[in-house]
């Protein structure tokens, strides 16, 4: 406690602020950096004529609740006004559209990563780059501004991300950290910079348009993590802290976004790691040793906060399925009279899959609430099938609701350890699959043959991650790197508990996907039949 009060009053602390989608959390970190002290507020995204967005008032309001609650939580623990921090970064979901005009001010509403309005500029620009192009990368939104012939984009001064536009507004400074800069245009991983080449065809697309800027007047600067990027203002100071507590001039480092965030939290930026996050929906990232040999539409090109080359499998459905059963034995449960803890009910099933054979018996499920891209699915149905002849009991039910929380997952990473040949010396795993003590832990090991750690501080997440990076960026030795910073200054000795795939388990997962692949057409028809 004296430690944590002693590192507040004399400005040895990193800030890190991180705008998820439903959640802004705040999270201080001492000398050590362990949290000692959080904030957050909540906030949802509006659909406003067919675009999801948050408005500016949402933003900074939402910014500065959270900043007053973890001022609250310093005095309610230490019984101190906090006044300033060692050092702050910003982050928040990437991609998406903010566009200002030269008076700095929002020229369309903000068009988050959640809008697929894109399809057309994403598939052009994946053809002109031979690079995938996802729809919610910020140059996919300006492309289609273009396409559709929007007034504004002739007006356009500075186009960023969120977490761009919010250090901007703190700190004066137009940059980005280069993972979140890599959610807005192809980077190259030699120079940690936008891939010139491509930057030079994009002017050359829309020349004809005559519009009076070209692509890097609008763009934000790129800066690899531990690269100073500005200060906070006294308009910043007033901006974040409405109380007039905060001071001016506290160093801020590059804005991050939730992807770099959660390799930091992870202490998964090294080559050949990797993390997954498990929960609604699931992604995994692993960092590369080289560029990929050529476009997969399945797999999107991101960085390190330090700019090494990132593959990143996302898949829209997880866990969704899965709870609805358990849900649904829940509701068994009670009519019987029996009062159900929630906790006992996931672990006692969860472990019960265990027990399982291990292809799951011959079951097949699907659990695709919404569509699919990597299987090729624009809607999903729910979907258990069986054959008279399937093993069925509840070990293996539990079991294919498990392996198929992971299906679509494994298609993608099959592509990188499969096809590219992707070495990976480990992944770690976190989100509300990884809670069961060794069960969803063991098969991911499973699904991706690669020995999968969980670490206790995985759950402190994005705000962590950023306040990681700042506080990278202020206690760092000369020549010292991130990697090395995450591993001797942060996650000392902290490896997780490590669980190495169990060859059983491995050849029955892949048993499981030659049925899962075959099987697709089942879920196309309950598609087409069941509207």
């Amino acid at each position: 406690m004296s430690d944590a009060k002693n590192a507040i009053l004399s400005g040895k602390t990193a800030l890190g602020i991180e705008f998820g989608s439903t959640r802004i959390k705040a999270v201080l970190t001492g000398e050590d950096n362990a949290p000692i002290a959080s904030g957050s507020h909540e906030w949802e995204n509006r659909y406003v004529d067919g675009i999801w967005t948050y408005t500016l008032e949402d933003i900074w309001g939402g910014l500065q609740d959270c900043y007053a609650k973890l001022a609250e939580d310093v005095k309610n623990q230490y019984g101190i006004t906090l006044e300033t921090v060692g050092v702050i970064g910003f982050s928040a979901m990437m991609h998406g559209y903010m566009a200002f005009n030269e008076a700095g001010e929002l020229l369309v509403p903000f068009r988050t990563w959640r809008n697929t309005i894109t399809g057309e500029a994403s598939e052009k620009l994946t053809e002109l780059f031979q690079y995938n192009i996802p729809q919610r990368w910020s140059i996919a939104h300006l492309y289609q501004a273009i396409l559709n012939g929007e007034e504004h984009v002739k007006a356009i001064s500075f186009q960023t991300t969120l977490a761009g536009y919010i250090h901007w507004q703190l700190s004066g400074e137009k940059v980005l950290g280069v993972g979140e800069a890599s959610g807005m245009f192809p980077i190259d991983s030699a120079t940690k910079d936008f891939n010139q080449k491509m930057v030079e065809q994009f002017d050359e697309l829309v020349a004809p348009k005559g519009y009076p800027w070209k692509l890097r007047d609008i763009f934000p600067k790129v800066l690899v993590a531990g690269e100073n990027a500005g200060t906070l203002t006294e308009e910043g100071a007033k901006l974040l802290d409405p109380s007039g507590n905060l001071k001016a001039g506290i160093p801020m480092c590059p804005p991050e976004g939730d992807a770099g965030t959660g390799m930091a939290a992870t202490n998964s930026v090294a080559v050949r790691t990797g993390n997954v996050s498990a929960g609604t929906s699931v992604f995994a990232m692993v960092v590369l040793e080289k560029e990929l040999s050529k476009v997969y539409p399945e797999l999107d090109m991101v960085t390190t906060p330090d700019g090494s080359p990132v593959a990143m499998v996302h898949c829209n459905n997880c866990t969704s399925d899965l709870n609805a059963w358990v849900n649904l034995f829940k509701e068994f449960a009670e009519a019987f009279g029996v009062d159900v803890d929630m906790n006992k009910l996931f672990g006692t099933l969860y472990n019960k899959a265990l027990e399982g054979d291990a292809d799951c018996g011959g079951l097949l499920a699907y659990n695709y609430f919404s569509g699919e891209p990597i299987t090729g699915f624009e809607e999903g149905r729910p979907l258990f099938a069986r054959t008279p002849d399937s093993h069925f009991n509840l070990a293996n039910f539990m079991r294919v609701h498990l392996f198929t929380s992971l299906g679509a997952l494994k298609s993608g990473m099959d592509l990188l350890i499969k096809d590219e040949g992707v070495k990976l010396d480990r992944m770690l795993g976190h989100g509300g699959l990884f809670k069961t003590k060794g069960v969803g832990q063991g098969i991911m090991a499973a699904a991706i043959n690669t020995p999968v750690s969980v670490m206790e501080t995985a759950g402190e997440g994005g705000a962590w991650g950023i306040a990681l990076l700042a506080s990278y960026m202020v206690n760092k030795e000369e020549g010292e790197t991130l990697d090395a910073y995450l591993v001797d200054k942060v996650f000392a000795g902290n490896e997780g508990s490590r669980m190495e795939p169990d060859e059983k388990d491995v050849e029955g997962f892949e048993k499981f996907m030659e049925r899962y692949k075959a099987g697709l057409a089942i879920e196309h028809a309950a598609v087409e039949s069941l509207n």
